[in-house]
């Protein structure tokens, strides 16, 4: 009849919210997910556009959770599946707390993540966070290199990172 049920009650200071990973085709986005979720709840691969609607993994801590959603990358589109794909990017921004852009660091930021950064750009109550990835792919000094670029970018782009990781 009765179940003896333990529920717990969030301690205070608990936190929880929603991060989308945003970036260009073959960022990082879904390599980043696995590795914060600790589970393969994305596919990854080398061919662009194997993204193709919101994943979402969580990410459970002691004090706080956080819901990821790995989106597909944006691009300047050229098909009306490229236009879908954009379409479920930009729908996520309205649904998160955060938005994390994901610049990888083997590449400099080109046209495209511009592009993206001034997409971003008319998402103003959201924060922003950079995030750079791949940074297994390259040395210390490079690293450094980039996350300067990343720093012009927003200024090029009126872009204020929240943070830059």
């Amino acid at each position: 009849m009765g179940h003896n049920r333990r529920v717990t009650e969030p301690t205070a200071g608990y936190r929880s919210g929603f991060a989308s990973l945003v970036g260009r085709p073959n960022a990082g986005k879904s390599t980043l997910t696995n590795a914060l979720v600790g589970a393969k709840v994305a596919i990854t691969s080398s061919r662009p556009q194997t993204t193709r609607h919101a994943v979402r993994g969580i990410v459970t801590r002691p004090d706080a959770q956080l819901v990821l959603v790995d989106t597909p990358g944006l691009h300047k589109p050229r098909t009306l599946l490229g236009e879908r794909l954009n379409a479920v990017v930009k729908a996520t921004w309205a649904e998160v707390d955060v938005v994390v852009v994901c610049l990888p660091a083997d590449e400099k930021p080109g046209p495209g993540d511009t592009f993206l950064v001034n997409q971003l750009a008319a998402v103003r109550r959201t924060p922003k966070i950079a995030a750079a990835t791949k940074s297994d792919l390259v040395s210390p000094d490079r690293m450094l290199q980039h996350l300067s670029s990343i720093a012009q970018l927003s200024a090029a782009t009126g872009v204020e990172w929240a943070d830059i990781v």
